[in-house]
């Protein structure tokens, strides 16, 4: 109702007269904001409102009647299928992720106020590898390690604003219940299909080819939870895949016995706060041996090629809950290989798990896991390979000076 009238509801023209009045005398350009826009996509009175707004946006030019500089539908899943008057349903081509430039002139405003003493040309890549830039998840490292991890992990800021510091903040957020990841795990409940298509990407290594016209992939790919490389489908960021491969490890099928066994082992594969890695592949291969040596060769053959990965790190999911995470090397996940790095309380395990192609393949890994730990900086990795017949066992090798740890399955 508006003030002094004695009508209960408004009507258009009276309406339009009122946003005309208030452009009119106004000495800044105005914006109108309409937010909720999917709920209203059925009601024609909404769709009458947005039809007069483009009446007037079109008459400032025609007959110079002052309105609105520019018109925002907020809440809006796709204006394609928003059956609207306004022809304005074209491709959005701006990338929205912030660059690690972006990210350093943010982190170096933030240093000339608080004086940390970080260096912020390698805070700013380190949160830009993680995040691919994605606005959301920069601005809750960030607020995480202003905020949260001091004094509770770290006696200063300038202690936090460290590489150590972004991972324990990493950590923080993938653990977090936020409307993000909400979303996320929402659109994978409404499109199942989806939701299968990107477990084989993450635990079998399968490519998912890009497809215009696949409704789920345009919503994925439109709130910028995967991405088109060159007509592949990945999963958008490294903290993206953290969570889903707990969210997928959380409701496997294998869930509730590798859970069951894992936390009775718990206590003694962490020893003053380090992951005794080797004594968690031994027990995770020992409870496997009874799958491994069925005469069910099919079964066999499906445990190895399709379950093995996901069996693992179901395994490593609760061990690792609420102090650690696990991330995958992009670039080595394919259906041969898969390279594992988990993140523990400062300290960096790599294992590498793959399928057993013969032992030419198999010095083959070792010597790229051998150069991957020189990457890192680190002197011991592990290797957990699922093979069909050979008869599952631990052993340990040295190559170019590193001490690997191999388990066969």
């Amino acid at each position: 109702m508006c003030e002094g009238s004695k009508e209960p509801w408004v009507r258009f023209g009276k309406l339009f007269n009122v946003l005309t009045n208030m452009c009119e005398t106004s000495n800044k350009r105005i914006v109108l904001i309409i937010d909720e826009v999917d709920s209203a996509s059925n009601n024609q009175v909404f769709f009458y409102f947005l039809s007069q707004l483009r009446d007037r946006y079109i008459a400032r030019y025609t007959e110079g009647i002052s309105t609105f500089h520019a018109v925002i539908l907020a809440g809006v899943s796709d204006l394609k299928r928003l059956n609207s008057p306004w022809n304005i349903a074209d491709d959005f081509l701006i990338d929205m992720s912030l660059s690690e430039a972006g990210i350093k002139g943010m982190l170096d405003e933030y240093e000339d106020d608080h004086h940390t003493g970080m260096d912020t040309t390698s805070i700013a890549a380190k949160i830009r590898d993680d995040t691919n830039g994605y606005p959301f998840l920069v601005s809750r490292i960030c607020r995480m390690i202003d905020e949260r991890l001091v004094p509770g992990e770290f006696s200063s800021l300038h202690d936090a604003w460290t590489l150590e510091g972004v991972e324990m903040a990493v950590k923080l957020v993938v653990s977090e219940k936020n409307t993000l990841f909400d979303s996320l795990m929402g659109k994978l409940e409404d499109y199942p299909v989806m939701k299968q298509e990107l477990k084989r990407v993450l635990f079998q290594g399968e490519t998912m080819d890009y497809r215009p016209d696949d409704i789920p992939q345009e919503q994925l790919l439109m709130y910028g939870f995967v991405k088109n490389r060159g007509g592949t489908v990945l999963v958008d960021n490294r903290i993206f895949e953290m969570r889903l491969y707990r969210y997928y490890a959380s409701e496997s099928v294998f869930a509730k016995e590798m859970r069951e066994e894992a936390l009775e082992y718990k206590p003694m594969f962490i020893k003053d706060g380090i992951l005794d890695v080797p004594l968690i592949m031994k027990r995770f291969i020992k409870t496997q041996e009874m799958m491994v040596n069925m005469a069910d060769n099919d079964a066999r053959r499906k445990f190895i090629e399709e379950e093995g990965r996901e069996k693992f790190l179901t395994y490593i999911a609760p061990i690792l809950n609420g102090v650690g995470t696990f991330s995958i090397e992009e670039r080595t996940r394919n259906k041969r290989r898969m390279d594992v790095v988990i993140h523990y309380r400062g300290q960096r395990y790599i294992i590498e798990l793959k399928i057993w192609r013969g032992e030419r393949y198999n010095s083959n890994g070792e010597k790229q896991i051998s150069d991957y730990l020189d990457s890192f900086g680190l002197t011991v990795g592990y290797m957990l390979s699922f093979l069909q017949k050979k008869k599952p066992c631990m052993d340990i090798v040295h190559v170019n000076g590193k001490l690997l740890y191999e388990g066969i399955v």
